[in-house]
């Protein structure tokens, strides 16, 4: 598996988790709802952070590019994160319509956000970085540990 593969397939996974959400929130199930927004956002700063803390300063050393993809990548991840924000203070408020209107934008941008890093800025990397993909999931697991 290369750093593609095992990206794009934690995009999917935070996906689901991101629906399951969506799904509670729209149902009225509020318990529900605050547990998988929760996961949702647990498991998207986990993924932001191994991109931010590790293959983003890895390609940029390896490349010598220190603006481009890397710098737009991190700006639309605190986009991303001000969305999280907005929709946590929905969720608390039981707000159906401000969680789900969020929500609608923060999908359209994590959709294009997403095709962005595994149509161009993974297939880079995995060509590029030293590492074989076995050393970087070992990254990944070690961050979910923190």
């Amino acid at each position: 598996m290369n750093i593609k593969e095992f990206m794009a397939q934690d995009h999917k996974d935070c996906d689901r988790l991101f629906s399951k959400a969506e799904n509670a929130v729209a149902g009225g199930d509020w318990a529900a709802a605050s547990q998988s927004f929760n996961a949702f956002v647990d498991a998207m700063e986990r993924h932001l952070g191994v991109e931010e803390e590790a293959l983003f300063p890895a390609f940029e050393q390896e490349t010598g590019i220190l603006t481009g993809p890397t710098e737009m990548m991190r700006m639309e991840h605190q986009q991303m994160r001000t969305l999280f924000a907005e929709m946590g203070e929905a969720l608390q408020q039981k707000n159906t319509d401000d969680y789900l209107g969020t929500a609608e934008t923060l999908l359209i941008m994590m959709q294009q956000h997403n095709m962005k890093e595994e149509q161009i800025l993974y297939n880079i990397m995995s060509q590029r970085l030293p590492e074989d993909a076995n050393q970087w999931l070992e990254k990944f697991h070690n961050w979910e540990k923190r």
